[in-house]
C-alpha cells in the first residue's frame, strides 16, 4: 500500500508540473484550428516539387497531430500530387513535435530542449525527404479534389450543417469556440489515454529505476542513445505523452542526447506507422524513412550532448530548480482541471466504443 501511495504521489507531482502548459498547448492548438485556413497545407504541398519538402517540414512542426492522426492527412497530400519526399517530410515533423508537446517540454524538461526538439524534428524531416526524393524515383499520383485536411479544417463539423458549410462566414467568436471544442474534445480524446499512460510510466520510472541508471550503462552516452532508440522505434507514443517519460529518464541520469532520441524516434516510428508508410510511399521509401530517422536522430543527439556540455547546462539541474516551485495554487488548479478533462475524454472514448460494440 505504501508503494502504491508513493506511485500515485509521483504521478500527481508530474501532473502538477505539466498541466498548466499542457492546457496552454491545447489552447494554442485550438487557435491554429480556428484561424489557419483549412486548405493551407494542401495548397502549398499538393504539387510534386522538391521545394515542398522544406515547406512540408515547416508546416508539420506546429501541428498537434499524433502518429495515427497524421496518416490520413499525409494520404490526402499524396492524392493531391505531393511527392514522396514532401509526404515523408510531413509524416516525420508533424508527430515528432507540435504546439502542445513544445509547451509540455518547457514545463517538464528545459528551455534548451524545448528549442532543440522542433529544430531536430525539422532537420530530420528535411533530410529524410531529400533522401527519399533522390533515391526513390517518384511517380506522383494524379491530383484529386479532396475535402480540407484533418489537421486544420473544419471538416468534422460539415455533417451538422454549420455556418461555414452553408456558405456563410462564421463569426470570429464562433470560430474560436469551434477551435477550442476541437482541441479539448476531439484532439484531447485522441491523446488522453496515451498521456495518462505516459504519466503512469514516468511515475514508475521515477519510483523504481536507480537514480544513476543512465550513467552506469557501459559505453557512456552513446550506449544510452542506442538503448533509447531500441525502446522508441517499435513503441507507440505520441509527442506529448513521451515528454513526461523523458523527464523521468532525465532524473535517472540519461543524457540530453538520449532524451532527444526518445522524443524524436518514438512518435515518428512504430509498427502501425511503418505499415502505412510502406503502403503510401513504397517499400524502398519506407526503408529510407526508417534509416534516415535513425541516422539523423543520432547525429542530433550527439550534437545536443555537445551543446549542453559547451553551455554547461544540465536537464536534471533545471528540473531540480523548477521543482522548488511545485504545488502552487495555479499549478494545482490546472492539474485538477487537466485531470477532469482527461477523465472526461477517457469516458467519452469508452462510451463511443461501447456504442460501436452494441451496434
Amino acid at each position: 500500500m505504501r508503494r502504491m501511495n508513493e506511485l500515485l504521489q509521483a504521478c500527481w507531482d508530474i501532473l502538477v508540473d505539466s498541466s498548466f502548459w499542457m492546457l496552454f498547448g491545447f489552447f494554442m492548438a485550438g487557435l491554429l484550428r480556428a484561424f489557419v485556413p483549412s486548405d493551407l497545407v494542401a495548397r502549398h504541398l499538393g504539387k510534386n516539387q522538391s521545394g515542398n519538402i522544406f515547406k512540408a517540414a515547416l508546416f508539420g512542426v506546429p501541428l498537434p497531430l499524433c502518429s495515427c492522426g497524421v496518416i490520413p492527412a499525409a494520404a490526402g497530400l499524396r492524392r493531391q500530387g505531393a511527392g514522396k519526399g514532401a509526404t515523408a517530410s510531413f509524416l516525420i515533423s508533424t508527430p515528432e513535435t507540435g504546439v502542445d508537446s513544445m509547451a509540455v517540454s518547457w514545463a517538464l524538461l528545459d528551455p534548451l530542449m524545448t528549442v532543440l526538439r522542433p529544430l531536430s524534428a525539422f532537420l530530420t524531416a528535411m533530410v529524410t525527404g531529400f533522401f527519399i526524393d533522390a533515391a526513390d524515383k517518384d511517380d506522383a499520383p494524379e491530383a484529386k479534389a479532396l475535402s480540407p485536411l484533418a489537421p486544420l479544417g473544419a471538416g468534422q463539423g460539415c455533417a451538422s450543417g454549420c455556418c461555414s458549410c452553408q456558405g456563410a462566414a462564421p463569426s470570429l467568436w464562433k470560430r474560436f469556440l469551434d477551435g477550442q471544442r476541437f482541441a479539448f474534445d476531439d484532439l484531447l480524446a485522441d491523446i488522453a489515454p496515451w498521456f495518462g499512460l505516459g504519466i503512469l510510466l514516468a511515475g514508475i520510472i521515477t519510483l523504481y529505476l536507480p537514480d544513476d541508471l543512465g550513467q552506469t550503462l557501459p559505453g557512456g552516452g552513446f550506449t544510452s542513445m542506442l538503448a533509447m532508440l531500441l525502446v522508441a522505434l517499435p513503441m507507440y507514443v505520441c509527442a506529448t505523452a513521451s515528454t513526461p517519460i523523458a523527464a523521468a529518464l532525465a532524473m535517472k541520469g540519461f543524457s540530453p542526447g538520449a532524451l532527444l532520441v526518445f522524443l524524436l524516434a518514438g512518435p515518428a516510428t512504430n509498427a502501425a506507422t511503418m505499415v502505412m508508410v510502406g503502403r503510401l510511399l513504397g517499400k524502398k521509401s519506407a526503408f529510407i524513412y526508417v534509416g534516415s530517422i535513425i541516422a539523423v536522430t543520432l547525429v542530433c543527439a550527439v550534437a545536443a550532448d555537445a551543446l549542453y556540455l559547451w553551455l554547461g547546462f544540465e536537464v536534471h539541474g533545471w528540473l531540480d530548480n523548477s521543482g522548488a516551485e511545485e504545488g502552487g495554487l495555479i499549478a494545482v488548479l490546472a492539474a485538477l482541471v487537466m485531470l477532469a478533462v482527461l477523465l472526461r475524454s477517457v469516458l467519452q472514448l469508452a462510451a463511443r466504443r461501447f456504442r460501436r460494440l452494441r451496434s
